[in-house]
C-alpha cells in the first residue's frame, strides 16, 4: 500500500493546522495513531490512497488540491535563496537542494520563511518608511492597513449584510437559540469543551463528528458571537466573498483579513439585528452598557456595531472606533466618524483612552480640540478578552468611540456636563502637532526649529524658535 502513496508531509501538517487540529485529534479523525500522523508529516510514510480517501472525507477538502506536489516550486525557492549574495561562500549543488528537501522538508519551510522574513525587513530599511510617513506621504501596503481603508471607504457600513442577518436572526429566534438553529439547519451539535482540549483554539467546526466546539471558558456574548461567525460561514461565505472581491484588496492575507473581517460584522448583526438595535439605540441615547445588557453583547462588541449604523435611510451617530493595549498598541480601528487619527507614531497622551487603565470598567467621557479647529466627543472604557477559569490568561485593553461633538447631546453622557464646557486640547500624534506648551509632548513636530536651552529651559520638553 506504501508504495503507491505519495509523500505530502508539509502539505498535510499546513492543512492540520488550518483544521486547528492536533496529530492526536487528527489520528482519531482518521482512525490511525498519532505516530503515524506524525511519521507522514515528517516523510517518513507516504500518505496513501486510503488516507487521502478519508482526508476528503472527513474534511470535505478537494483531494486534488492536497495531493498537487509543490516539489517543484520550493526547489526553485531554495535554489534561489543559496544564490543571494548572503549565502555566496556556501557552494550547494542543485542535487543537494533536492537532497534536503526530500530529507528535511520542515527545516527548508522553516529556512524559506526566515529568508522571507529577512529579505521584508530589508526592504523596510532601504525604503526609510519613517521618512516618507513624515512626509506625509500614504502608508506602505500590509494587509491590516488595505482592510482598513476597504472599511473606511464604505464607512463599515454592508447594508445587503445586515438584510441577510436580520432575517437570519428571525429564524434563529422562531429556533429558540443559535445552537438550536445549528442543529436543525445544520444538523450541527454546539459542545463546549474545556480549554485544556482546545489549545489554541476558540471554537471549531468537526465536520465529521458533526459539531462546533467552543472552548467553555467563554462568556455567553462571545459564545454567540462565535456561533454567529459559524453560520455566517456555513450559509452566506459566497455573499461575503463577493463583497471582499469587490473591495480589490491587492493579496491573499488582505482578501482573508478582509473575509473575516466581514464575517465579524455579519456574526454582529444577527446577535444585534440592524431595525432592532437602531431603535434601541435612539430609546437608550446610545448607552452602550445598558444596550450590551438588552442585547447579551459584550461592551466592546456593542461599541463595535454602533459604528456600523450607516445603512441609507436609517443612519445614526456616525462613530470612530479603536482599541489599543496598555502600551498604546492598536488592534482594532474603525472610521465612520472621519476622526484624524494617527496611522502610525504614538496617540496624544492627553487623550483619556490612554488612562482609563488606571479606572478599570468605568466609562470615562472628555471632549476633544483639534488643532485645527475640530472638536470631538470621545467614551472609553476598558475591556477584557480571555480569562474564564482559573489559570486562563487575561488580556485587558481599552476602548474608545468618538463623534463630531454636534452629536454630543444626543448622548445619555452628555447629560453629566454643564456649561460651559472645557474641551481638552490634544493632538493626532506629537509630531504633527504645533501645540508649542504641551509638557506631554514627547518629540517635536515637523519642520520646527528647536530652541536651545543655554540660557531659558521651558517647562514643556522642547521649545521651539519663531
Amino acid at each position: 500500500m506504501e508504495k503507491n502513496g505519495v509523500y505530502l508531509g508539509p502539505r498535510l501538517r499546513r492543512l492540520r493546522k488550518d483544521l486547528g487540529l492536533t496529530q492526536a485529534m487528527m489520528a482519531s479523525d482518521l482512525e490511525v495513531s498519532p505516530s503515524y500522523v506524525a511519521l507522514m508529516e515528517g516523510n517518513q510514510r507516504p500518505v496513501t490512497a486510503e488516507i487521502l480517501l478519508r482526508l476528503a472525507k472527513t474534511y470535505k477538502i478537494d483531494m486534488s488540491t492536497l495531493a498537487d506536489d509543490s516539489r517543484p516550486e520550493l526547489i526553485a525557492r531554495l535554489q534561489s535563496t543559496i544564490k543571494d549574495p548572503i549565502f555566496a561562500d556556501i557552494d550547494m549543488s542543485p542535487l543537494e537542494v533536492v537532497d534536503v528537501l526530500s530529507s528535511f522538508p520542515g527545516f527548508v519551510e522553516a529556512m524559506l520563511r526566515l529568508y522571507t522574513t529577512y529579505k521584508e525587513e530589508q526592504l523596510v530599511l532601504a525604503d526609510q518608511r519613517q521618512l516618507a510617513f513624515d512626509k506625509g506621504l500614504d502608508e506602505a501596503a500590509d494587509p491590516v492597513s488595505e482592510v482598513r481603508r476597504f472599511l473606511v471607504a464604505r464607512r463599515n457600513c454592508f447594508p445587503s449584510l445586515d438584510i441577510a442577518a436580520e432575517k437570519l436572526a428571525a429564524a434563529v429566534a422562531e429556533s429558540g437559540s443559535l445552537a438550536a438553529y445549528l442543529m436543525q439547519r445544520h444538523h450541527l451539535r454546539v459542545r463546549r469543551i474545556p480549554t485544556e482540549i482546545m489549545p489554541g483554539s476558540v471554537r471549531r467546526l468537526d465536520r465529521h463528528r458533526r459539531e462546533v466546539l467552543l472552548d467553555d471558558a467563554l462568556d455567553i456574548a462571545s459564545q454567540n458571537f462565535q456561533l454567529a461567525q459559524q453560520l455566517a460561514y456555513l450559509e452566506f461565505d459566497d455573499d461575503i466573498a463577493s463583497l471582499v472581491q469587490e473591495g480589490n484588496l491587492t493579496t491573499e492575507n488582505a482578501r482573508r483579513l478582509g473575509h473575516r473581517a466581514l464575517a465579524g460584522y455579519f456574526a454582529a448583526a444577527v446577535v444585534m439585528p440592524y431595525t432592532r438595535f437602531a431603535k434601541a439605540v435612539e430609546a437608550r441615547r446610545y448607552d452602550v452598557e445598558a444596550l450590551a445588557r438588552q442585547f447579551g453583547t459584550s461592551f466592546e462588541q456593542t461599541a463595535h456595531r454602533l459604528t456600523t449604523l450607516q445603512k441609507p435611510g436609517q443612519e445614526r451617530i456616525p462613530f470612530f472606533f479603536i482599541r489599543v493595549d496598555a502600551a498604546g498598541n492598536v488592534s482594532k480601528r474603525l472610521d465612520s466618524a472621519n476622526f484624524p487619527f494617527a496611522r502610525h507614531g504614538g496617540g496624544c497622551p492627553l487623550w483619556t483612552l490612554h488612562q482609563v487603565f488606571s479606572s478599570k470598567r468605568t466609562v470615562v467621557t472628555q471632549w476633544l480640540d483639534l488643532p485645527d479647529g475640530q472638536r470631538f466627543f470621545s467614551i472609553a472604557r476598558t475591556v477584557s478578552s480571555g480569562g474564564g477559569a482559573f489559570g486562563v490568561p487575561r488580556v485587558d485593553r481599552a476602548v474608545a468611540l468618538v463623534c463630531d461633538a454636534s452629536h454630543a447631546e444626543r448622548l445619555i453622557y452628555f447629560q453629566h456636563y454643564s456649561q460651559p464646557i472645557v474641551p481638552t486640547p490634544i493632538g493626532i500624534t506629537c509630531r504633527l502637532c504645533q501645540r508649542e506648551g504641551c509638557t506631554s509632548r514627547s518629540e517635536p513636530p515637523i519642520g520646527r526649529q528647536i530652541m536651545p536651552d543655554h540660557y531659558r529651559r521651558t517647562d514643556a520638553p522642547f521649545g521651539f524658535s519663531a
